[in-house]
């Protein structure tokens, strides 16, 4: 049971271990592209690669799924990044229950951005755990968990799937020890427990009053962005500088988009505006020039 590309990832491992699936549950497709035509979700299109049953129910507290759910007779389920809360009635179906395999080391970033709340909050490490559904937001018990560094250069995107590779491992082994009964739960501890709340488009939007690590962070973590004029500008690659700048929060420095921000200074070193291909900074400003002493807002507070 999934959606993005993580589960995917976590499916193709549960394929090539060699499980029977009995059915795969992923979203609907969704409107998508220019076009807004429906898309399958990652999870559907691995699916139906291998002719596996797919089923995308838009809700789940309805008695028309949860009966054929139950009717499966699975020994197991094996939810990852669903996007759907599963009720008592499903997580109680299958013999062994539903095994969650989330993308921190709980209980540190319950919910549903834990790779990019880490990032945001310059953690060393996170990893992956293997838990015990409930009706709880992932405060089930823990049966496994494996640690992950995280690296001065860690994107959202990268660390994803290095947590999906591992996820699938992880899984794979769980359930085996699973069946053997050699897997013992443990509670989650009650100290550390944070949560990872949904990230919002706002919050991508670069606030120069920040300091320029936190928004270095933000890039690496977040679809970043930046106003200018009526333009959105994604920054895709960013690096702190060493420099102090006495100058406005936004502020452009140079002619190589060295920006002043609320304590040090962030070099945009890879740009890409609306309709357009990704650039590097010097090759976006001959196209678009900012040059130095333009004042880049900051978003409104209050």
């Amino acid at each position: 049971m999934g959606t993005p590309g993580f589960a995917a990832t976590i499916l193709e491992a549960l394929i090539a271990a060699g499980h029977r699936l009995l059915a795969v549950y992923t979203q609907p497709p969704r409107p998508a592209g220019r076009g807004h035509r429906l898309q399958p979700s990652p999870v559907q299109l691995v699916a139906e690669g291998h002719d596996l049953t797919v089923r995308y129910p838009a809700r789940l507290r309805d008695e028309e799924v949860q009966h054929p759910f139950a009717a499966l007779g699975a020994e197991a389920a094996v939810v990852a990044a669903y996007g759907l809360i599963l009720p008592r009635a499903m997580l109680e179906a299958p013999r062994l229950g539903c095994l969650n395999v989330h993308a921190s080391l709980l209980p540190r970033w319950r919910g549903a951005a834990p790779v990019q709340r880490a990032l945001l909050a310059g953690d060393s490490e996170t990893g992956i755990t293997i838990m015990q559904m409930e009706e709880g937001l992932d405060t089930g018990s823990i049966l496994m968990q494996q640690a992950l560094p995280i690296g001065p250069a860690a994107t959202a995107a990268g660390l994803t799937d290095e947590l999906a590779e591992l996820g699938g491992r992880l899984i794979v082994a769980g359930l085996a020890e699973l069946a053997r009964g050699s897997l013992l739960p443990r509670p989650q501890p009650q100290q550390g427990v944070t949560y990872a709340s949904k990230i919002s488009r706002e919050e991508g939007r670069l606030d120069w009053r920040c300091p320029a690590a936190e928004l270095e962070r933000r890039v690496r973590a977040l679809d970043a962005y930046f106003v200018h004029g009526s333009e959105r500008i994604r920054g895709l690659a960013v690096a702190v500088l060493p420099d102090v700048s006495e100058k406005p929060s936004g502020t452009v420095l140079d002619d190589r988009l060295a920006i002043a921000c609320g304590s040090g200074v962030l070099r945009l070193l890879r740009l890409q505006r609306p309709g357009r291909a990704p650039l590097d900074a010097v090759e976006f400003l001959r196209g678009y020039p900012i040059p130095p002493g333009t004042v880049l807002p900051c978003p409104a507070t209050g």
